[in-house]
């Protein structure tokens, strides 16, 4: 088990790594280049195509993976679980997604359009499978059974579309989508060996964790390649498709919730846009249109460099993941006294550290 998780890494990262320049020759000789404007952060012309290097290598790996431990253990069955059906899925909702996401990174597309890819991506992961059956409900000892229902497929689909969605909205600095998914690949990982998740699921997650490491260095603040709506969405894709594959064996709700602790931030900084847009707009076209009121636009406001902007959002990401893990291995008590003693230790320093910065900034203007 242990060698192939490496394996996934490894392969996934080397593939990535080496990929990357490619897709920056590729974005600049097919026009994928993202142009400073009010809303862009950057204020150079960048390359945005580095997210095929992420998908390019998360399939390496996968594939070769899946194709050794199928010679070696006979790994498919085709039976109840049907995990070859459901990794055709996965794949063909990539590659329809993928095929969108390029399309918009080189001649853009309208928000609904590509709506419409995600849905279509969404449902043909659905229709092979990986959906949401049951759930067992605690303390009352009984199991909401789905199975078949029309309200399964809903559910599947939006959550999919939901978090596609949440990764895509907070790309807005460099390094920060795949940073965040990074951490919350790592937080599944643990997630998912506390709970024996299938192994499918783990190979996933970490194939697509060392897929972002290889793409990471040439993402980080000042960017050579920004990962585009190509990456950020198939990242997004594939944590909720992976998510529901890794809770396959047991649907408590305590495991269900994990995957939604570890997502917060995106999550939440989605809905805010929602409700923010709607209110500002008057109308619910309004949600998509852009706008700068996201998590990093607003400590951006409050005088936070994009690095310094990047790493509390890594750092709140990465507690969030902690909270879940807690909150799976040692109960619900252990968890809310760890959040608590992160939120004292963060009122203490808070006022400090933004004073700090404030003055540091205020220098470097001087000079």
């Amino acid at each position: 088990m242990w060698g192939d998780i490496s394996i996934a890494f490894l392969l996934a990262f080397v593939t990535a790594f080496v990929m990357t320049p490619h897709t920056i020759r590729l974005a600049n000789k097919v026009g994928a280049i993202d142009k400073p404007e009010k809303r862009r952060i950057n204020e150079e012309p960048t390359p945005r195509l580095g997210g095929i290097a992420v998908i390019v290598g998360f399939l390496v790996s996968c594939t070769y993976l899946l194709i050794i431990m199928t010679l070696e253990k006979n790994f498919f069955p085709f039976g109840e679980e049907q995990y070859f059906h459901k990794l055709m899925g996965f794949f063909i909702g990539i590659i329809i997604l993928a095929i969108f996401c390029f399309a918009d990174d080189v001649k853009g597309l309208p928000a609904i359009i590509k709506l419409i890819g995600q849905t279509i991506a969404a449902i043909a992961v659905v229709s092979f499978g990986t959906r949401i059956d049951n759930v067992n409900i605690p303390f009352l000892e009984q199991t909401l059974n789905i199975d078949n229902s029309i309200y399964v497929y809903i559910l599947s689909v939006g959550w999919i579309v939901g978090i596609t969605n949440a990764i895509n909205l907070i790309d807005g600095l460099d390094g920060l989508s795949s940073g965040i998914t990074l951490i919350s690949c790592f937080s599944l990982i643990i997630v998912f060996t506390m709970n024996q998740s299938p192994i499918i699921a783990i190979i996933l997650i970490t194939a697509l964790a060392g897929a972002i490491v290889g793409f990471i260095p040439y993402n980080f603040n000042p960017a050579k390649t920004f990962i585009g709506d190509t990456g950020a969405q198939f990242l997004g894709f594939a944590l909720a498709v992976i998510s529901i594959l890794g809770t396959a064996k047991t649907y408590t709700l305590l495991v269900l919730i994990s995957p939604l602790i570890i997502l917060a931030l995106p999550i939440a900084d989605t809905l805010f846009a929602i409700v923010r847009r709607i209110i500002k707009g008057k109308s619910i076209k309004a949600i998509f249109s852009p706008d700068t009121g996201h998590l990093h636009h607003k400590l951006m406001k409050k005088g936070y460099t994009q690095k310094q902007a990047v790493l509390i959002l890594y750092g709140i990401s990465a507690c969030l993941g902690m909270f879940a893990i807690i909150l799976l291995e040692s109960g619900i008590w252990k968890a809310i006294s760890f959040a608590l003693m992160i939120i004292a230790v963060i009122a203490v320093g808070y006022k400090d550290f933004f004073n700090i910065e404030q003055e540091k900034s205020k220098r470097e203007s001087k000079k």
